[in-house]
């Protein structure tokens, strides 16, 4: 009976972490070949069932960096074309050197919109208006993140350049996090691609190996 019982809690064990990476395979390839609200098309992609990713809210980030943790995280979604464009790769990348978990936080709904992030806009005046206040979470993040952001700004009707006063966790963003601390942040995006949608070249794709490459090493 009691050989029965480990079994068996190991049959659930297995299942439970086979539905934690099948989340994150669905929900990607879920959107292939299919039309946003914009009508543009996402790229087709194909996740491994045996991906590092396990889903977790801002809170949880910023618990494991008080925490002093070690850990690696994503924050991205599957309708943002950039990450579908270099996200094959860091699974490939993860895989072969043997990463096997980084957490994953999204950064919009299934409509695209923002449920993580401060977003701004400019109205027909080029005023800059907060048209979504990001989470407390997002915030601490823009902290103990500061040193790896870039600037968050807009463009306005004369093309010029709009400071937001903040810095942004883009997408893609990978971070790794040592003892508590940012020490790495990459997009994983190679200066050779200028399309999102765009083909991905032999020469693009090895330059997103060689920045994921490096991005791993210790």
């Amino acid at each position: 009976m009691k050989k029965f019982l480990l079994i068996l809690c190991g049959i659930i064990l297995l299942s439970g972490c086979a539905c934690k990476s099948n989340e994150f395979k669905e929900s990607y390839e879920a959107l292939n070949g299919k039309e946003n609200a914009s009508g543009k098309i996402h790229r087709t992609i194909s996740i491994d069932e045996d991906n590092p990713f396990e889903k977790v809210e801002a809170e949880e980030i910023v618990k494991k960096i008080e925490n002093n943790e070690t850990f690696y995280v994503y924050f991205g979604d599957e309708l943002c074309p950039w990450c579908r464009s270099v996200i094959e790769k860091f699974i490939e990348v993860a895989k072969k050197n043997k990463i096997d978990k980084v957490y994953y936080v999204k950064i919009w709904d299934k409509d695209g919109n923002e449920i993580l992030r401060d977003k701004y806009t400019l109205n027909d005046k080029d005023e800059l208006e907060l048209s979504f206040k990001g989470t407390e979470s997002y915030k601490k993040l823009l902290t103990y993140f500061d040193s790896f952001l870039s600037d968050y700004n807009l463009t306005d009707s004369k093309e010029n350049k709009v400071s937001c006063n903040e810095k942004r966790i883009f997408a893609p963003n990978f971070v790794y996090v040592k003892d508590g601390k940012a020490v790495k942040l990459v997009e994983g995006i190679s200066s050779l691609q200028t399309d999102a949608r765009g083909e991905l070249t032999k020469e693009i794709l090895d330059e997103e190996e060689s920045i994921f490459e490096e991005f791993f090493k210790k």
